[in-house]
C-alpha cells in the first residue's frame, strides 16, 4: 500500500473536493481524507504541500508520428530560409540514399508571395502565402529523396526525387480528394495537398515494430514529465501492434484508447471488434473518419469561400448520407463513430449524419454510443446547440485556437465567432474532451490550458483580453475536458478522470496550483512526479 500525504489534493470529484492525503492499494484509490488516514502502514509520501491532480489525458494524439517525429526536422520555423538551413544540416549527415523526413512548417508564417514570384502560379496569387517549391529543396539536396508534412498534416512539401520515385508528372491526375500543386505551365510545384500526399509517401520506407515499439517507450518519458499518464490514439496498424507488444511486456505504462481508422472498418466488422475492447491499459475506441480538410492549406469545407479565395470553399471528402452509411456499419457490430470535422460545411455535414444514427440506434436497439466530432474548428451558428442536442462529444484541441488564430481572422473572417467555441458548447450542455493533436501541436497538456483559459499566444501581453475572449474557460473547466471528459469519451468516468474510491490511481504532482496561479505560470508547468496505476512512473530529482 502507499499512502500520499501532506498534499493539496484536488479530487474533481464533487462529493469530496479537496484532501490531504489518499490511500492507494494495488493501483487503486482506496480511501481519499487527511490526517485520519495518517495511521496506515502504507509506504508513505510526504509531498510537502505540493499539488496533486488526476493524470492527464490528450484525447487527440498520433502517437506513433509524434514518437517517430522526435527523430525529424522541426520545420516549425518563422522563415523559409531557416527552414531550409535546417534541411540542409541534416543533409549532411545522412547516407546517400536516405530520405530526409521534417514536419512543421506554415507557410501562413513565410509572409507573402510577391508579384514576381507570384507570376510563376495559375491565377493572380499576389499578396497570398508563400508557398515553397520543390526547387527550393533541390538547390540543397538534390540526390536525397525529401519529404517535409505541413503544420497541419495536411500537406507534405517534396523536392523533385521525390516527385520522381512516385512518378508524379504534368500528366499525373489529381487524386480522388486531393491535389497536386501545380504551376502555370502544368509542372508539379513540389506541394501535395491532402490525399495527393500518399502519392510520395507510400515510397518511403515505413518503420518497423520494432522501432515504433522503441519510439513510443522513449516519448513515454517525455508524455509523463508534461503530466499525461493517459492518450486516445489517432494512428494507424503498425502503432496498435507496438502498443500490443508493450503491453505484454509490461512496458506500456500510458492509458491508451486506440481508435479504428475508417479503411479498416472492414476487418474490424468482420473481427467483430466493439468500442471498449480490451483493458484499461489498452483499449479499442472508435472508428476514426475525415470528412475535410485543414485551414493552413485552405482545404476545410466551407459554406461560404475563403476570404480572399472567391472559388475555394474547401474539399468535402464525403457528405452526411455517405458517412451515415459507414456509421450505421460501424454501430451495427458495437463501434462508435470519431470524425474530423473542421470546415462549417463539414461540421454540418457530420451533424446530419449523427443525427440520422441516433434514430438508426434506436429504432434497431443498438447502444447509445459515445461518437465524437474531431476538432470541431468552426461552426455555422445554425449548428452550434447540435452537440449538445445529439450528445455529441467535442473533442477539441485548444492550442489549435492560438496558433491558428491569425489564420481563421485572415481567411474565415466574421465567421471566427464561433471558432474554437468550447464556452458555447458548455453552455449548450456539450461535452468537452481535450487533446494537441500531436505532432500539429505539442501535446503539452500545459500549453493547451494556457490557450484554454487565455486565447493568448505565448508571447502576447498578459494585458490582453485575448482571442474571440468570449470563449475562454476556468482553470477548472479546462482541466475537466483533460480528465473527467477524456474519461467519459472513452466510457471509462467510473475509473479514471478523477481522485476517489475506486478509481485507478494515476495522478500528476505540481508545484503550483493551476486553478489559482497566473496564466502565465502554467506556460512553464510540468509534473515534477507522474503515477500510472499506483507506480511512479516519472519522478524528478
Amino acid at each position: 500500500m502507499k499512502l500520499i500525504c501532506n498534499a493539496r489534493i484536488r479530487t474533481l470529484n464533487p462529493a469530496q473536493e479537496t484532501a490531504s492525503a489518499l490511500l492507494i492499494d494495488r493501483g487503486e484509490i482506496v480511501a481519499v481524507g487527511g490526517d485520519e488516514l495518517l495511521d496506515s502502514r502504507a509506504e508513505k509520501f510526504d509531498l510537502g504541500g505540493r499539488v496533486v491532480l488526476p493524470g492527464l489525458t490528450d484525447a487527440h494524439i498520433h502517437l506513433q508520428y509524434y514518437a517517430l517525429g522526435l527523430q525529424k526536422i522541426d520545420c516549425e520555423t518563422s522563415t523559409l530560409e531557416e527552414c531550409l538551413r535546417r534541411v540542409a544540416e541534416r543533409v549532411k549527415t545522412v547516407g546517400n540514399d536516405a530520405w530526409i523526413m521534417g514536419h512543421g512548417w506554415n507557410q501562413n508564417q513565410w509572409g507573402e508571395l510577391t508579384a514576381k514570384t507570384a507570376k510563376n502560379f495559375n491565377g493572380d496569387l499576389s499578396g497570398k502565402s508563400l508557398w515553397p517549391s520543390a526547387s527550393d529543396l533541390d538547390s540543397i539536396a538534390p540526390n536525397h529523396p525529401v519529404y517535409l508534412t505541413a503544420k497541419s498534416l495536411h500537406a507534405a512539401w517534396v523536392n523533385t526525387a521525390a516527385l520522381k520515385l512516385a512518378g508524379i508528372t504534368s500528366a499525373t491526375p489529381n487524386p480522388e480528394n486531393g491535389e497536386i500543386q501545380r504551376d502555370e505551365h502544368g509542372q508539379p510545384t513540389g506541394i501535395l495537398l491532402e490525399t495527393a500526399m500518399d502519392l510520395v509517401s507510400a515510397k518511403i520506407p515505413q518503420p518497423s515494430v520494432d522501432a515504433v515499439v522503441e519510439s513510443i517507450r522513449a516519448a513515454q518519458t517525455i508524455l509523463w514529465k508534461m503530466g499525461l499518464t493517459g492518450v486516445h490514439d489517432f494512428d494507424r496498424r503498425i502503432c496498435f501492434m507496438a502498443l500490443q507488444q508493450l503491453h505484454q511486456r509490461g512496458e506500456l505504462k500510458l492509458r491508451v484508447v486506440k481508435n479504428i481508422p475508417v479503411d479498416d472498418l472492414d476487418h474490424a466488422h468482420e473481427l467483430g471488434l466493439r468500442s471498449g475492447f480490451g483493458d484499461h491499459r489498452l483499449r479499442i475506441g472508435n472508428v476514426k473518419a475525415f470528412v475535410d480538410g485543414a485551414l493552413g492549406p485552405r482545404t476545410a469545407a466551407m459554406f461560404q469561400p475563403y476570404l480572399g479565395e472567391p472559388e475555394n470553399r474547401g474539399i468535402l471528402n464525403m457528405d452526411g448520407e455517405h458517412l451515415f452509411e459507414i456509421a450505421r456499419r460501424a454501430a451495427d457490430v458495437g463501434l462508435a463513430m470519431t470524425v474530423h470535422a473542421i470546415g462549417d460545411r463539414a461540421n454540418h455535414e457530420v451533424l446530419d449524419a449523427y443525427e440520422q444514427l441516433r434514430g438508426y440506434e434506436r429504432a434497431h436497439g443498438l447502444a447509445h454510443h459515445r461518437h465524437r466530432i474531431e476538432h470541431v474548428q468552426v461552426l455555422h451558428p445554425d449548428d452550434a446547440a447540435r452537440l449538445a442536442q445529439l450528445d455529441v462529444i467535442a473533442s477539441m484541441q485548444p492550442i489549435h485556437a492560438t496558433s491558428d488564430m491569425h489564420m481563421a481572422d485572415r481567411y474565415w473572417g466574421e465567421r471566427v465567432r464561433l471558432a474554437y467555441a468550447w464556452r458555447t458548447q458548455l453552455a449548450h450542455g456539450a461535452r468537452l474532451a481535450f487533446g494537441s493533436d500531436a505532432p500539429v501541436e505539442s501535446p503539452n497538456p500545459f500549453l493547451g490550458l494556457y490557450a484554454a483559459v487565455t486565447r493568448r499566444r505565448a508571447d502576447e501581453s498578459a494585458e490582453s483580453a485575448g482571442w474571440v475572449p468570449e470563449e475562454k474557460l476556468s482553470a477548472r473547466e479546462a482541466v475537466e475536458a483533460y480528465t473527467i471528459g477524456a474519461a467519459y469519451a472513452a466510457g471509462t468516468e467510473s475509473r479514471l478522470g478523477r481522485l476517489a474510491p475506486g478509481c485507478l490511481a494515476d495522478l500528476i504532482v505540481l508545484e503550483k496550483d493551476p486553478f489559482t496561479c497566473p496564466a502565465e505560470e502554467l506556460l512553464a508547468m510540468q509534473s515534477s512526479a507522474t503515477m500510472v496505476g499506483g507506480e511512479w512512473v516519472w519522478r524528478s530529482a
